[in-house]
């Protein structure tokens, strides 16, 4: 079956109810931040005064601290650069090829320094498991977004989403049209994945996909790990974290990754193809938060109104994610109707791990991954 260019379907739905009912943080009556400014209490705009009050605030700051955010992931360096010009003020960014969980230690070590990041974009399980370290904050634009997909009290959203695809520059290796493609002698030693799957959301998911592809199930990801097993064994598998300049070397011609990221790689190389495998639509969305102990609490708010503005979505669809808000822009006509009509559509049920299933694979993961992969 063909789903809708967005990933809010009845499936999705259904395996993300659970996540609303995360438990909110405590608040920090004293602030919590480096600054001890009002501004790290704000829970929407309206405690500011009104949006220009925000806008000011995060202006006097005058710093947004980011971590984890390469340029060419969902079109984040466009974003970064217009809000820069937008609002006037210098964004930091932090180890852009890092994964989730250093997201996390970040904050932890560098907590009461003004060098702490003050925004998060986080897989699932990473995000899940670190919920009384954010911020609640409700956007203007809060109402858009459907209640499957945010935290009850605004402690975290989803942002942007898509499916896990296979990446691969089609003058390098054989035309690929599933994963068990990539077991065949002509792709020895040319199969990358985006990351540890024990840290990083991306390649959690490229393994969740593997095991759906392979008779395993979100409760069973074991003949995921084993599927790279047999991958490694076979002397395809490559121990290297994807990036541009790998793929453009011929280091990495094949890339297991989510669909944006190998759409923006294709947008550069010409002879880069991407496929989604109908035997595994694995879907997933990322997790926006706002660090409670950042020293730029302002900055970090207006971040989170310019990311959900049309604006900022609109900007993630130009990376080829697809926005939170996507269905409500596209009724209001506010969305960019061709971008919009260029997504890829997928074929297949959509599979989106709920916090019980990701939790359970995450620990396997954390037991297995090293012992049968490295």
């Amino acid at each position: 079956m063909k789903i809708r260019r967005s990933l809010v379907s009845v499936a999705a739905l259904a395996t993300l109810a659970s996540l609303a009912a995360c438990a909110a943080p405590e608040s920090d009556d004293d602030g919590g931040d480096a600054s001890g400014s009002d501004a790290a209490q704000a829970t929407s705009v309206e405690d500011f005064g009104d949006f220009d009050g925000l806008v000011e605030a995060a202006q006097e700051e005058g710093e947004l601290n980011v971590i984890a955010l390469p340029p060419d992931w969902a079109n984040y360096g466009e974003l970064i650069s217009t809000f820069e010009e937008k609002y006037d003020i210098k964004v930091n960014s932090a180890q852009p090829d890092a994964a989730s969980q250093d997201e996390i230690n970040a904050a932890n070590q560098l907590k009461g320094s003004d060098r702490a990041p003050d925004v998060f974009d986080l897989g699932q399980a990473v995000a899940l498991a670190n919920v009384d370290m954010y911020a609640p904050y409700q956007v203007q634009t809060w109402d858009d977004i459907p209640d499957e997909f945010k935290h009850p009290e605004g402690a975290w959203v989803n942002d942007y989403g898509g499916y896990m695809s296979i990446g691969y520059d089609s003058s390098a290796v054989p035309e690929v049209t599933g994963l068990d493609d990539l077991l065949k002698p002509e792709f020895k030693g040319k199969v990358a994945l985006n990351g540890d799957p024990t840290q990083a959301g991306a390649a959690f998911s490229g393994v969740v996909m593997a095991s759906i592809a392979n008779g395993g199930s979100v409760d069973d990801i074991k003949p995921g790990v084993d599927w790279f097993a047999d991958l490694k064994k076979a002397g395809n598998f490559i121990p290297v974290d994807p990036t541009p300049a790998t793929i453009e070397s011929g280091q990495t011609p094949v890339v297991i990754d989510w669909d944006y990221n190998n759409a923006a790689i294709k947008n550069e190389i010409d002879t880069w193809e991407v496929v989604v495998p109908d035997e595994a639509a694995i879907a997933g969305y990322y997790f926006q938060a706002i660090n409670a102990d950042g020293p730029n609490p302002a900055a970090a708010r207006l971040w989170q109104e310019f990311l959900y503005s049309d604006e900022g979505q609109n900007l993630w669809l130009k990376g080829g994610a697809r926005p939170i808000r996507a269905d409500a822009m596209a009724e209001a006509g506010t969305i960019d109707e061709e971008l919009w009509a260029n997504l890829p559509e997928v074929s297949g049920e959509p599979v989106v791990p709920t916090d019980e299933e990701s939790e359970a694979m995450a620990s396997y993961l954390a037991d297995n991954w090293a012992k049968a992969v490295g």
